[in-house]
């Protein structure tokens, strides 16, 4: 069985999107089967991976809406072992439509994602969900569909504002919906090495986090920014890249820390 993986910050602009990609493309680069889920009706994964989204006919919206089976959704990239389930726009009302129909559906409106995960996570190592920056009914049903998440914090003065909510939203899934969901790994993001300031905040999420913290710090890099505009992960559009390097390295912990080299 698959390992489902999501990433989850209310924060906006901490790198949840750029790592869904990167680690994606990562993991399928070391050999895993992988599967990339859009869960932002904003689309950045879908079209950082390369794929246009006026060609999408089914995206995570159909499977939501219970009008598509999700493998009818998944694409393959054109990556070796990359899929993606792609998102498009209509996922940004999909919160209404879940709460009007959910009287009429005998599956909790929390429920619906982990429903039709169960019937594919055989079919890959890890499926890595790109959650929006919110804690609404999408983050909620990737909660309630994961086996663990991972909280990319940015490497910026109030790196911790919000987290003490999203570890209640983590802990209330625990209670309610998912007593088996575990923090994989808090990943420091967009370090800029030359202010004090980044290093300080590097300690201060050591110190919070402890042992959860992964030795990957990712750092604030152009090539990074300039490869979901070429529809690339930074591994095929600078594969020589410090960027590249660190989200190898964050991969292979990935893979040691879940027991398998």
């Amino acid at each position: 069985m698959g390992k489902v993986i999501s990433l989850i910050n209310q924060k906006g602009g901490v790198g949840k999107t750029t790592t869904s990609i990167n680690l994606a493309a990562s993991l399928a680069i070391l050999d895993k089967q992988v599967l990339l889920i859009d869960l932002d009706p904003q689309c950045n994964a879908t079209t950082g991976i390369g794929l246009n989204k006026g060609d999408i006919e089914k995206s995570i919206y159909n499977v939501f809406n219970e009008t598509a089976e999700i493998n009818e959704a998944i694409v393959k990239t054109n990556y070796k072992n990359l899929y993606v389930l792609p998102a498009n726009i209509n996922l940004a009302g999909i919160d209404i439509e879940l709460e009007q129909n959910n009287h009429n559906s005998p599956v909790s409106n929390k429920k619906i994602l982990k429903m039709h995960i169960d019937k594919i996570k055989d079919k890959f190592d890890y499926i890595i969900m790109d959650c929006p920056p919110s804690m609404g009914i999408i983050t909620t049903n990737a909660l309630t569909a994961s086996d663990s998440v991972i909280i990319p914090v940015q490497c910026e003065f109030f790196a911790l504002e919000g987290i003490t909510q999203l570890l209640k939203a983590i802990m209330y899934t625990q209670a309610n919906l998912n007593p088996n969901l575990s923090i994989e790994g808090v990943l420091l993001t967009m370090l800029d090495a030359r202010t004090n300031l980044g290093l300080e905040v590097v300690e201060e999420i050591r110190s919070y986090f402890k042992d959860k913290v992964y030795n990957t710090i990712i750092p604030r890099l152009i090539r990074l920014t300039e490869a979901p505009s070429h529809g690339k992960p930074i591994v095929a559009y600078d594969p020589t890249s410090r960027g590249s390097e660190a989200y190898l390295n964050l991969a292979k912990e990935v893979i040691e820390g879940n027991g398998t080299k």
